[in-house]
């Protein structure tokens, strides 16, 4: 399997002039993301503490509070832009892809954490952004959110602020559309279904020559919606495919959500599972892409069979949140390029490694040279 790399690297070199040609409209959230350490013991001001290393730590902190009650510092470490669609649409666009955001980041003005992003993407903001206090650990994360200024994102109100030409001419120059974190957007579903039976009918055809139009669909942790609104919306995003090529793109948790709903076996963290269960579910869906992505490797699923690439796996990561929607803009600037499956892989793992380690969206300069000294 080491041969995917210089694999990856030689088809990334030939494709990456392509790059500036390519567009995306991505939606249709916005988070504030303030990144924390929780504290175990305090020894003097500032960073002088010792940090609760781990999930099972931190909950039996919280269950020894039963009956009683306890206080739990939260150090701040940074103020970050956030939601699962600017990370990604900042991931795609330091790749060298033109992009227009439409989403919740900031209302009557930009919040001044999307201002740089803002300054080089197409913004419309449609209200203000949400808010999460993202608590990291050696093994995994806890995102604390508030997110009811996302309940005003209706197709409505996108014609309002952005105008319905003006959608529906950005939507059909598109070579990728991205619609991600239905989790948390109350009305998604009811976008969805315009676009689908209203919107996407009426756009002219792709030029000829042209790829097919791209989607990329993130579902962004479904644990708190009920199973019928989960099965309802997977077959929703299926029905894009009339329009284009679909990607549904899962980390392991959501695929283990996606594959009980769908009457699937789970998937674990080895190769032939992952390999399996993408494969099971994209036939169950009859969409074109199905990613499945672990912290420690990823696996696709097309028409044409199943990819698998190991990580470039760190114990000791600079920054965590963020990383799949990292590894969901890399995988979909592979699929932008013209990358084969395995390649796309390599992209995703890529840029969500050097995210993690730098907190830094790479250029493909960056994937480039990552790849190239990936031990």
């Amino acid at each position: 399997m080491a041969s995917f790399k210089p694999r990856a690297l030689t088809s990334l070199r030939a494709a990456a002039h392509r790059a500036a040609d390519k567009s995306a409209l991505v939606g249709l959230d916005g988070f504030v993301d303030t990144i924390v350490t929780p504290v175990a013991q305090r020894t003097a001001q500032g960073d002088a503490f010792t940090p609760i290393l781990t999930i099972p730590e931190f909950s039996s902190r919280i269950a020894g509070a039963a009956g009683k009650s306890t206080n739990i510092e939260f150090y701040p470490l940074m103020d970050k832009l956030g939601g699962n669609g600017p990370i990604m649409a900042a991931a795609l666009l330091a790749g060298g892809t033109r992009i227009t955001y439409v989403g919740a980041l900031g209302h009557p003005t930009i919040h001044p954490v999307f201002h740089a992003f803002a300054s080089k993407a197409d913004v419309v903001s449609l209200a203000g952004p949400g808010t999460t206090i993202a608590v990291e650990f050696q093994d995994g994360k806890l995102m604390l959110g508030q997110l009811r200024s996302l309940d005003g994102i209706t197709l409505p109100k996108i014609d309002e602020v952005m105008g319905a030409a003006r959608f529906r001419s950005t939507l059909a120059a598109a070579d990728l559309v991205a619609l991600v974190n239905w989790t948390m957007i109350p009305n998604m579903s009811g976008i969805f279904t315009a676009l689908v039976e209203e919107v996407l009918p009426g756009l002219a055809p792709r030029a000829a020559g042209l790829p097919p139009r791209l989607f990329f669909f993130d579902l962004a942790d479904p644990e708190k919606r009920t199973r019928a609104d989960l099965l309802d919306v997977l077959h929703l995003i299926a029905r894009f495919g009339a329009f284009g090529e679909v990607t549904l793109g899962l980390n392991l948790k959501e695929a283990q959500q996606v594959a009980e709903v769908l009457q699937l076996p789970a998937p674990d963290k080895d190769e032939a599972s992952l390999r399996s269960s993408a494969a099971a579910i994209r036939e169950k869906l009859g969409v074109a892409t199905v990613v499945v992505h672990p912290r420690e490797s990823a696996a696709c699923a097309t028409a044409a069979g199943t990819a698998w690439v190991p990580g470039p796996y760190t114990d000791k990561p600079l920054i965590t949140t963020g990383a799949g929607d990292h590894f969901n803009g890399g995988f979909s600037q592979g699929q932008l390029l013209g990358l084969d499956p395995e390649g796309c892989l390599a992209l995703g793992v890529c840029t969500s490694g050097h995210y993690v380690r730098t907190g830094i969206s790479p250029t493909l300069a960056n994937l480039e040279t990552f790849l190239a000294s990936w031990a």
